[in-house]
Protein backbone atom coordinates (compact mmCIF):
# COMPACT_ATOMS: atom_id res chain seq x y z
CA UNK A 1 0.00 0.00 0.00
CA UNK A 2 1.10 3.42 -0.70
CA UNK A 3 2.66 5.32 2.44
CA UNK A 4 0.15 8.23 1.13
CA UNK A 5 -3.11 5.89 1.22
CA UNK A 6 -5.65 7.87 3.02
CA UNK A 7 -7.81 5.37 5.23
CA UNK A 8 -11.14 5.02 3.95
CA UNK A 9 -14.06 6.22 5.88
CA UNK A 10 -17.40 6.17 4.30
CA UNK A 11 -18.75 7.95 7.62
CA UNK A 12 -16.98 11.32 6.96
CA UNK A 13 -17.65 11.11 3.12
CA UNK A 14 -19.17 13.94 1.65
CA UNK A 15 -20.74 11.43 -0.93
CA UNK A 16 -22.44 9.30 1.40
CA UNK A 17 -25.87 10.22 1.39
CA UNK A 18 -26.07 9.62 -2.87
CA UNK A 19 -24.24 5.93 -2.37
CA UNK A 20 -24.96 4.77 1.60
CA UNK A 21 -28.15 4.00 3.24
CA UNK A 22 -29.42 7.56 5.12
CA UNK A 23 -30.52 7.81 8.53
CA UNK A 24 -27.73 5.48 10.33
CA UNK A 25 -26.70 5.36 13.79
CA UNK A 26 -23.05 6.52 15.03
CA UNK A 27 -22.11 2.37 15.54
CA UNK A 28 -24.23 1.36 12.33
CA UNK A 29 -21.87 4.13 10.62
CA UNK A 30 -18.83 3.22 12.18
CA UNK A 31 -19.51 -0.47 11.21
CA UNK A 32 -20.35 0.84 7.38
CA UNK A 33 -16.79 1.99 7.43
CA UNK A 34 -15.61 -2.04 7.18
CA UNK A 35 -17.28 -1.97 4.17
CA UNK A 36 -14.58 0.10 1.93
CA UNK A 37 -11.13 -1.55 1.49
CA UNK A 38 -9.50 0.46 -0.74
CA UNK A 39 -9.60 3.83 -3.57
CA UNK A 40 -8.99 2.78 -6.88
CA UNK A 41 -7.73 5.38 -9.31
CA UNK A 42 -8.59 4.82 -12.34
CA UNK A 43 -7.08 6.42 -15.97
CA UNK A 44 -9.11 8.19 -18.34
CA UNK A 45 -9.76 5.51 -21.16
CA UNK A 46 -8.61 2.61 -18.93
CA UNK A 47 -11.17 -0.22 -17.51
CA UNK A 48 -12.35 -0.59 -14.59
CA UNK A 49 -14.02 -4.05 -15.26
CA UNK A 50 -14.58 -6.41 -18.07
CA UNK A 51 -17.08 -8.27 -19.59
CA UNK A 52 -15.90 -12.06 -18.71
CA UNK A 53 -13.95 -10.96 -15.82
CA UNK A 54 -14.90 -12.66 -11.87
CA UNK A 55 -17.30 -10.59 -9.89
CA UNK A 56 -15.85 -9.40 -6.65
CA UNK A 57 -17.02 -6.19 -5.75
CA UNK A 58 -19.43 -3.37 -6.09
CA UNK A 59 -17.90 0.20 -6.74
CA UNK A 60 -18.92 3.70 -5.52
CA UNK A 61 -17.62 6.05 -7.78
CA UNK A 62 -16.08 8.77 -5.65
CA UNK A 63 -14.61 11.28 -8.55
CA UNK A 64 -15.08 10.82 -12.77
CA UNK A 65 -17.48 9.56 -14.79
CA UNK A 66 -17.87 6.19 -16.64
CA UNK A 67 -19.48 4.68 -19.66
CA UNK A 68 -20.58 0.72 -19.67
CA UNK A 69 -20.60 -0.80 -22.96
CA UNK A 70 -21.06 -4.15 -24.58
CA UNK A 71 -19.82 -5.65 -27.65
CA UNK A 72 -22.06 -6.73 -30.42
CA UNK A 73 -22.29 -9.31 -32.46
CA UNK A 74 -20.70 -7.29 -35.41
CA UNK A 75 -17.83 -5.45 -33.19
CA UNK A 76 -19.19 -2.67 -32.23
CA UNK A 77 -19.01 -0.93 -28.90
CA UNK A 78 -22.91 -0.51 -27.60
CA UNK A 79 -23.08 2.15 -24.59
CA UNK A 80 -25.12 0.58 -22.24
CA UNK A 81 -24.96 3.45 -19.69
CA UNK A 82 -23.02 6.58 -17.94
CA UNK A 83 -22.13 6.52 -14.24
CA UNK A 84 -21.28 9.62 -12.52
CA UNK A 85 -20.06 10.46 -9.07
CA UNK A 86 -21.97 9.03 -6.09
CA UNK A 87 -23.18 6.23 -8.36
CA UNK A 88 -22.45 2.56 -7.65
CA UNK A 89 -21.48 0.08 -10.09
CA UNK A 90 -20.76 -3.38 -11.16
CA UNK A 91 -24.28 -4.57 -10.35
CA UNK A 92 -24.18 -6.45 -13.59
CA UNK A 93 -22.12 -8.87 -11.82
CA UNK A 94 -24.10 -10.41 -8.94
CA UNK A 95 -25.78 -12.54 -11.55
CA UNK A 96 -23.55 -15.04 -12.71
CA UNK A 97 -20.72 -14.24 -10.65
CA UNK A 98 -19.38 -12.50 -13.48
CA UNK A 99 -19.35 -9.13 -15.09
CA UNK A 100 -21.42 -8.46 -18.22
CA UNK A 101 -19.98 -5.38 -19.57
CA UNK A 102 -16.93 -3.26 -19.91
CA UNK A 103 -16.79 0.14 -17.45
CA UNK A 104 -14.76 2.40 -18.85
CA UNK A 105 -13.64 5.69 -17.45
CA UNK A 106 -14.12 8.72 -19.38
CA UNK A 107 -11.80 11.22 -17.13
CA UNK A 108 -9.78 10.70 -14.73
CA UNK A 109 -11.61 8.75 -11.74
CA UNK A 110 -11.59 7.29 -8.21
CA UNK A 111 -13.50 4.29 -7.15
CA UNK A 112 -14.16 2.67 -3.37
CA UNK A 113 -13.85 -1.04 -3.76
CA UNK A 114 -16.66 -2.45 -1.44
CA UNK A 115 -16.46 -6.16 -1.50
CA UNK A 116 -19.83 -8.17 -2.48
CA UNK A 117 -19.53 -10.84 0.42
CA UNK A 118 -18.49 -7.98 3.19
CA UNK A 119 -21.89 -5.97 1.84
CA UNK A 120 -23.45 -9.21 2.06
CA UNK A 121 -22.05 -10.03 5.81
CA UNK A 122 -22.60 -6.50 7.08
CA UNK A 123 -25.65 -6.11 5.40
CA UNK A 124 -27.44 -8.88 7.87
CA UNK A 125 -26.51 -7.34 10.58
CA UNK A 126 -27.51 -3.35 9.47
CA UNK A 127 -30.93 -4.11 7.00
CA UNK A 128 -30.73 -0.86 5.90
CA UNK A 129 -28.07 -1.56 3.90
CA UNK A 130 -29.27 -4.53 2.50
CA UNK A 131 -32.66 -2.79 1.68
CA UNK A 132 -30.17 -0.41 0.33
CA UNK A 133 -28.69 -2.75 -2.30
CA UNK A 134 -31.87 -4.00 -3.11
CA UNK A 135 -33.47 -0.08 -4.30
CA UNK A 136 -30.21 0.29 -6.31
CA UNK A 137 -30.77 -2.89 -8.41
CA UNK A 138 -34.39 -1.83 -8.66
CA UNK A 139 -33.52 1.60 -9.86
CA UNK A 140 -31.37 -0.46 -12.67
CA UNK A 141 -34.31 -1.93 -13.47
CA UNK A 142 -36.48 0.74 -13.72
CA UNK A 143 -33.37 2.77 -15.59
CA UNK A 144 -33.30 0.14 -18.32
CA UNK A 145 -37.12 0.16 -18.64
CA UNK A 146 -37.06 3.86 -19.39
CA UNK A 147 -33.96 3.53 -21.67
CA UNK A 148 -36.24 0.45 -23.49
CA UNK A 149 -39.47 2.91 -24.09
CA UNK A 150 -37.07 6.05 -24.78
CA UNK A 151 -35.47 3.61 -27.47
CA UNK A 152 -38.40 2.21 -29.20
CA UNK A 153 -41.01 5.04 -29.10
CA UNK A 154 -39.30 8.71 -29.36
CA UNK A 155 -37.94 10.50 -31.79
CA UNK A 156 -34.62 11.92 -32.19
CA UNK A 157 -35.30 15.29 -30.27
CA UNK A 158 -37.41 13.21 -28.01
CA UNK A 159 -34.26 10.70 -27.27
CA UNK A 160 -31.75 14.00 -26.73
CA UNK A 161 -33.65 16.04 -24.60
CA UNK A 162 -35.16 13.05 -21.67
CA UNK A 163 -31.05 12.15 -21.74
CA UNK A 164 -30.05 16.22 -21.41
CA UNK A 165 -33.25 15.94 -18.47
CA UNK A 166 -32.15 13.18 -16.78
CA UNK A 167 -28.16 14.07 -16.78
CA UNK A 168 -29.37 17.39 -15.50
CA UNK A 169 -31.23 16.05 -12.77
CA UNK A 170 -28.44 13.78 -11.51
CA UNK A 171 -26.21 16.37 -11.25
CA UNK A 172 -28.51 18.68 -9.70
CA UNK A 173 -28.50 16.17 -6.74
CA UNK A 174 -25.15 16.32 -6.33
CA UNK A 175 -24.90 20.34 -5.90
CA UNK A 176 -23.85 20.90 -9.46
CA UNK A 177 -25.67 23.64 -11.63
CA UNK A 178 -29.66 23.00 -12.98
CA UNK A 179 -28.79 24.71 -16.52
CA UNK A 180 -25.29 23.98 -17.61
CA UNK A 181 -23.16 20.78 -17.70
CA UNK A 182 -20.07 19.35 -19.42
CA UNK A 183 -20.91 16.51 -21.71
CA UNK A 184 -18.09 13.78 -20.74
CA UNK A 185 -18.86 11.31 -23.15
CA UNK A 186 -18.68 12.29 -27.06
CA UNK A 187 -21.47 12.79 -29.97
CA UNK A 188 -20.87 9.02 -30.66
CA UNK A 189 -20.99 8.12 -27.17
CA UNK A 190 -24.19 9.57 -27.00
CA UNK A 191 -25.66 8.20 -30.15
CA UNK A 192 -24.64 4.97 -29.10
CA UNK A 193 -26.44 5.01 -25.68
CA UNK A 194 -29.55 6.51 -27.65
CA UNK A 195 -29.57 4.20 -30.64
CA UNK A 196 -29.04 7.08 -32.79
CA UNK A 197 -26.33 8.05 -35.87
CA UNK A 198 -23.87 10.52 -34.99
CA UNK A 199 -24.81 12.55 -37.48
CA UNK A 200 -28.47 12.55 -35.94
CA UNK A 201 -26.99 13.45 -33.20
CA UNK A 202 -25.29 16.45 -34.47
CA UNK A 203 -28.36 17.32 -36.47
CA UNK A 204 -30.86 17.39 -33.55
CA UNK A 205 -27.70 19.21 -30.66
CA UNK A 206 -28.00 22.01 -33.81
CA UNK A 207 -31.69 21.93 -33.83
CA UNK A 208 -31.73 22.79 -30.29
CA UNK A 209 -29.59 25.73 -30.69
CA UNK A 210 -31.34 26.77 -33.27
CA UNK A 211 -34.67 26.96 -31.37
CA UNK A 212 -32.44 28.76 -28.73
CA UNK A 213 -33.27 26.06 -26.36
CA UNK A 214 -29.61 25.81 -25.22
CA UNK A 215 -25.96 27.00 -26.52
CA UNK A 216 -23.54 24.49 -27.41
CA UNK A 217 -19.82 25.48 -27.29
CA UNK A 218 -17.91 21.92 -27.69
CA UNK A 219 -18.87 19.81 -24.61
CA UNK A 220 -20.23 22.48 -22.97
CA UNK A 221 -24.13 22.43 -22.98
CA UNK A 222 -26.54 25.80 -21.42
CA UNK A 223 -29.85 25.50 -21.12
CA UNK A 224 -32.04 28.36 -22.21
CA UNK A 225 -35.38 26.88 -22.21
CA UNK A 226 -35.54 23.95 -20.17
CA UNK A 227 -39.54 23.94 -20.41
CA UNK A 228 -39.08 23.84 -23.82
CA UNK A 229 -37.12 20.50 -23.02
CA UNK A 230 -39.27 19.42 -20.55
CA UNK A 231 -42.37 19.48 -23.18
CA UNK A 232 -40.68 17.71 -25.55
CA UNK A 233 -40.27 14.57 -23.55
CA UNK A 234 -43.57 14.93 -21.73
CA UNK A 235 -45.92 16.14 -25.02
CA UNK A 236 -43.94 13.79 -27.47
CA UNK A 237 -45.59 15.12 -30.97
CA UNK A 238 -47.46 12.92 -32.12
CA UNK A 239 -46.30 12.54 -35.75
CA UNK A 240 -43.54 9.52 -35.85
Amino acid sequence: MHPQTIKVACSNCNLRELCMPIGLSEEELSRLDDLVVVRHKVKRGSTLFSNGEKFTALYAIRTGFFKTTLATEDGRDQVTGFQMAGEIIGLDGIVNDKHSCDAIALEDAEVCVMPFDRIEEIGREINALQHHVHKIMSREIVREHGVMLLLGSMRAEERLAAFLLNLLQRLHARGFSKSELVLRMTREEIGSYLGLKLETVSRTFSKFVDEEIMEVKQRHVRILNAEGLERLVNNPAHCH
